[in-house]
């Protein structure tokens, strides 16, 4: 795994970033701090809610031994895994959290849970959808705890295809919480553990699958914001294998729920439309300026697989990265919608595996387990389901903006003071009047007015200004 970091922010700027992200947060609306009437709500619901068999009515599936892979210090834990090898496959256990009991519709948590759509992520703290005493709590599959979970079971072949499904609630219990660097090193070193040791199988599977049914997956390197005790810096990583793997297992219970929502007549779906032909066009000819090129006999997905980390190649995903646009959420309660795929995935999707954090997933669960069990779907799921889309989209839109002006804000920080000085940098895309950089260190991305030079190609820059108020850095050619 390749990492690169940053220095810190320089002191004299963090309380000028500590103003400014605040300030972003205010422009954007983001909510506060939960009502009294909310916070009383979710803490009653908390005690009341039985999490033991017998009294709760549910299966007792504590004996099968579910682990947890997240970032380091997560505490809203929606997913919990355990995967066994068969003779000729696996059984994949997949636990997602149990949200919907704890949300009383109509009530204080499901009014503002609709208001939030989602948990917002910030620097300076993130903004959950759901009070802490839950999503960090009673709701989160927390390593040695009993909780309520919605539990899918795929029967897999030796191709890992699922060759039975089936969705119960039920009473679990995850064993081990893993972060996903300490789960990879424990796979590298040969662990004993069932669940991590059938995973590299597992995805290695799950990806010819994804290139049988014309999927493709865009790895793109991120910068992150690391926050510490005594300030912030940036991180861009590729990441571990791991987590495209953990990935997969995510993607087959979506399209799982896709199926078997679309089967059932009633559900939302995530969608995204195939790209257009001018612009595949016009990446296939990038592709070749670049020195790259995308061959007619190749699919897309695997061109994309096939790219390493030179700059070129690292041009080229970029560019690749403009073809994944329009996704969005359609509900349906009869006649299925006229456009089901989510091109990059190459078949039905629905989300459905993070109810603690996605407002949708509620929805998705209870139509999914009522159907599955032969159930009527309950009313206020069916009644409110042509709302979703339009909270989804207001949601993922204050996301997108906060994400964003968040990261401006950090990176003009992290450059504060070294006005004057010359960076390198690669260019990633022609943008307008100008050029999309990757600047080596710090991990900056930023378009830079009047630069001609071609993808793929190193620069050197000077930095003329960084402006921690309202995250804009501008860069002129050295």
């Amino acid at each position: 795994m390749q990492v690169r970091r940053s220095r810190l922010v320089p002191s004299e700027a963090r309380d000028e970033l500590a103003e400014s992200l605040k300030a972003l947060r205010a422009s954007l609306n983001a909510p506060g701090e939960f009502s009294p009437a909310v916070q009383s709500e979710a803490e009653a619901v908390a005690r009341s809610v039985s999490v033991d068999p017998t009294v709760a009515g549910l299966p007792d599936l504590r004996d099968i031994p579910f682990l947890t892979i997240d970032p380091p210090g997560s505490t809203d834990l929606d997913q919990a895994i355990h995967l066994e090898r068969t003779p000729d496959g696996a059984v994949l256990h997949y636990a997602i959290a149990d949200v919907p009991v704890y949300v009383e519709p109509g009530g204080a948590i499901d009014v503002e849970a609709r208001r939030r759509g989602q948990t917002l992520y910030a620097p300076d703290g993130r903004v959950p959808l759901h009070p802490a005493v839950l999503s960090e709590g009673a709701a989160s599959l927390l390593p040695g705890t009993d909780r309520r979970a919605f539990v899918w079971r795929f029967l897999l072949d030796e191709g890992s295809r699922p060759l039975e499904t089936t969705l119960t609630r039920a009473i679990v219990r995850s064993r081990t919480q893993w972060t996903y660097d300490d789960a990879q090193r424990a796979i590298d070193g040969g662990t004993d553990d069932e669940t991590l040791a059938a995973l590299p199988w597992f995805g290695t599977e799950r990806a010819v699958r994804e290139r049988e049914r014309g999927g493709a997956s865009l790895n793109l390197p991120e910068t992150h914001i690391v926050a510490e005790a005594d300030g912030y810096r940036l991180e861009r990583s590729e990441g571990v294998p791991l987590e495209e793997w953990n990935a997969h297992v995510s993607l087959l219970t979506g399209m799982a729920a896709a199926d078997l929502m679309l089967r059932g007549g009633i559900g939302i779906l995530r969608t995204m439309p195939p790209a257009d032909p001018d612009d595949v066009a016009a990446f296939r000819a990038q592709t070749v300026a670049l020195g790259v090129p995308w061959r007619f006999d190749v699919e897309y997905g695997d061109y994309l697989r096939s790219l390493g980390q030179s700059a070129p190649e690292r041009a080229a995903r970029e560019y690749a990265a403009s073809l994944f646009r329009g996704a969005g959420y359609v509900a349906f309660d009869g006649e299925a919608p006229e456009e089901t795929i989510q091109a990059a995935i190459g078949a039905p999707y629905a989300h459905t595996t993070a109810p603690l954090r996605r407002l949708v997933d509620r929805w998705s669960l209870v139509i999914c387990e009522a159907i599955a069990q032969g159930r009527e779907v309950p009313a206020w799921a069916r009644d409110s389901l042509p709302d979703v889309p339009t909270l989804m989209a207001r949601s993922s839109q204050r996301a997108s903006q906060l994400d964003a002006g968040a990261l401006d804000r950090v990176e003009a920080a992290v450059l504060h003071g070294r006005e004057g000085e010359e960076f390198t940098g690669i260019v990633l895309a022609q943008r307008g009047d100008g050029a999309r950089v990757q600047v080596r260190q710090p991990p900056v991305a930023v378009k830079v007015a009047g630069l001609t030079e071609e993808p793929g190609s190193t620069v050197r820059l000077r930095l003329e200004q960084a402006s921690v108020a309202d995250g804009s850095i501008i860069f002129s050619r050295a």
